[in-house]
């Protein structure tokens, strides 16, 4: 392997919208960016890994409206489905932030008199088109026409005529800067997106409306002398500030020394302009660093559909978690969608994955090597020599987990890297099936010692590699193989002597609990009802 990097690696997902309750799509983002986060702590990196809500904004203004209730009480409840989400999917997260928390509101005045400070806000009179649904401006050229006339932002959403007073941030005068910035290699991934963002300024950039007045759920805008202005910030100068906040901006804190500028912001395609544009600029206006790196993933289609409540097809994750365990669920996004591409799902999907790889490829992979062991050699392990076809068995194996998934992974291609994984286990597979240890028992039982304690050796390293995706399930199965929890990271792969450790320990091989039983389509599902 590589010189092992120690650096600090900040990952945040995009805070999510809870105007509703969360749908597949929030599930998708969070379990992604959780296996980036597992994946650099297990390569060494202090990482720091933020989710949460962005509970401000004109649409969960008028969403609490219409329930009769204030906008905290909707963003109190539905604030706590989304941390619900995280929780029960295993996602690592160091902070799960609300921007209702009084610590944002003081970073976001802090960001704001900073670009005040820097002669970049001005007042003026917005008119203009405004999305409710997107908390977006668009120009007119934008707009595309829906039925019966009616104008449609470029996602679909509609879009109102809007007047009042606001404060306008400098935009155009960061052109320049923002078209370096958007060509800087590795900048903004995948390279579709990069370069739609810039296409876009390179069209010319207008000044941005920052400020509301026409309803007060947001944060204030502070006058020069402390007092409200009764101006509320644009929600996305408000969300955007998130980043910094769980770092204790504007404060010195050892966390904004340490991990700003982000490493990544990993979001979806249909926020790319406010993460690369808007952002960076309004950093560059305060005088902060600008993101390492930006990754607009894909969406996660229903069947092939976009999922929408018109559709009726929106799909709670918790209920697919439920259903087919959350391990399983994590392993089928991450090995079935090219990772920044669009991806489908389906229930019959999930089963026949988890089924045809994790139970009975790696599953039954552990149980019947550890079953085996813990009946024909009364689980006791000893030192051994390996023969040929074991020694080529572990030359396949070892650097798909050392090399191959860890490099595809540092690359985002998950699904690649799992691919590398897979065929290692199944080339551990095939090697029993040829040296069919259940035989050897009877006519040459050193020789069934060795080929069970070779496959013993590939499902550490296998173990080891495959943990950022299904953690709890890897866990387990390397607590089955007695290694310790201080060697399960990506640089114990290269220790030649943990088994040498393990068999001087007095380790013994128990009768073993299975890792990934086989699921059953539910039978809803079976019978072609919605997930």
């Amino acid at each position: 392997m590589a010189e092992t990097d120690t650096s600090p690696f900040y990952i945040t997902t995009a805070i999510n919208y809870p105007n509703g309750r969360p749908h597949i799509g929030h599930a998708y983002e969070g379990i992604s960016a959780d296996v980036i986060a597992r994946f650099w702590r297990l390569r060494g990196r202090r990482v720091r890994f933020q989710t949460g809500t962005d509970e401000h904004g004109l649409k969960m203004a008028r969403k609490a409206e219409e329930q009769g209730r204030t906008p905290r009480e909707l963003a109190d409840e539905m604030s706590g489905y989304f941390r619900e989400m995280d929780e029960r999917l295993n996602i690592s997260f160091d902070r799960f932030i609300r921007t209702v928390e009084p610590d944002h509101h003081r970073a976001s005045q802090a960001i704001w008199k900073r670009m005040e400070e820097a002669g970049d806000l001005y007042l003026d009179r917005y008119e203009g088109w405004y999305s409710v649904r997107d908390e977006a401006y668009y120009d007119e050229s934008e707009l595309k026409e829906g039925e019966g006339g009616a104008k449609l932002s470029p996602q679909d959403t509609p879009v109102e005529w809007t007047v009042e007073e606001s404060w306008f941030f400098r935009l155009s005068k960061y052109e320049e800067p923002l078209l370096d910035l958007l060509k800087t290699p590795g900048f903004l991934e995948p390279a579709s997106r990069r370069n739609e963002m810039i296409a876009f300024v390179e069209g010319g950039l207008r000044d941005l409306s920052v400020s509301r007045t026409s309803f007060d759920w947001g944060v204030k805008v502070p006058a020069e002398d402390g007092t409200e202005t009764g101006h509320v910030m644009y929600v996305w100068v408000d969300a955007l500030t998130n980043y910094l906040t769980g770092l204790g901006f504007p404060d010195d804190t050892a966390e904004m020394r340490d991990f700003w500028p982000a490493s990544m912001h990993l979001i979806g395609k249909d926020i790319v302009r406010f993460h690369t544009i808007y952002w960076p600029a309004f950093l560059m206006s305060a005088n902060l660093p600008v993101p390492k790196a930006v990754f607009g993933h894909g969406f996660l289609l229903n069947r092939g559909q976009k999922e929408s409540k018109s559709l009726g097809n929106v799909t709670d994750p918790l209920m697919l978690a439920d259903k087919f365990g959350v391990e399983n669920l994590r392993y089928f996004l991450m090995r079935e969608v090219a990772f920044g591409q669009d991806g489908s799902y389906s229930p019959e999907a999930i089963v026949n994955r988890a089924n045809a790889e994790l139970a009975n490829s790696f599953g039954n992979l552990a149980q019947r090597t550890l079953s085996m062991i813990a009946k024909n050699m009364d689980g006791v392990i000893e030192d051994f020599e390996p023969a040929e076809p074991d020694t080529a068995l572990l030359n396949v194996v070892r650097p798909a987990c050392a090399v191959e998934l860890p490099q595809e992974f540092e690359k985002l291609a998950f699904s690649v890297g799992i691919e590398a994984w897979i065929k290692a286990v199944y080339a551990c597979n095939q090697y029993v099936d040829e040296q069919a240890p259940w035989g050897l028992k009877k006519t040459d039982p050193e020789r069934m010692k060795v080929v069970l304690q070779t496959i013993f050796l590939c499902l550490r390293d296998l173990a080891i590699a495959i943990q950022p995706v299904v953690p709890e399930k890897a866990a387990a199965l390397l607590d089955q193989l007695g290694v310790p929890a201080a060697e399960r990271n990506f640089a114990n792969l290269d220790d030649t002597q943990w088994f040498a450790r393990l068999v001087q320990s007095g380790f013994t091989v128990a009768k073993p609990t299975p890792i990934f039983p086989r699921l059953e389509m539910p039978e809803d599902d079976a019978k072609g009802g919605a997930a």
